[in-house]
């Protein structure tokens, strides 16, 4: 089993900058990779960024070269640095964790960019 926790969600203009963590416990050493998705209303929950256990890395095309993912040398916390955010970066962004035999989810944790 293993428990995800999110947090540095907020409110902030268009062009500034927000750094969400995602703190893991449990079974940590099942994790394969880690990540984070998001889900805007009305929309589908859409893939951001992941780490692998060899810490390579994907970003969705949307927030490449703006968004960047990263872990502890324990795997215990990822985080994503967010910068230059848009109005369509607004969401509800949720922590994920693969193992081999099961996802995990966090709660998710609310990003409203204005305009």
């Amino acid at each position: 089993q293993v428990q995800l926790v999110e947090s540095g969600g907020g409110l902030v203009q268009a062009g500034g900058s927000l750094r969400l963590s995602c703190a893991a416990s449990g079974s940590i050493f099942s994790i394969n990779t880690m990540g984070w998705y998001r889900q805007a209303p009305g929309r589908q929950r859409e893939l951001v960024a992941t780490v692998a256990r060899s810490g390579r890395t994907s970003y969705a095309d949307s927030v490449k070269e703006r968004f960047t993912i990263s872990r502890t040398g324990a795997k215990n916390t990822v985080y994503l640095q967010m910068n230059s955010l848009k109005p369509e970066d607004t969401a509800v962004y949720y922590c994920n964790a693969v193992t081999t035999y099961k996802n995990y989810w966090g709660q998710g944790t609310q990003v409203t960019v204005s305009s």
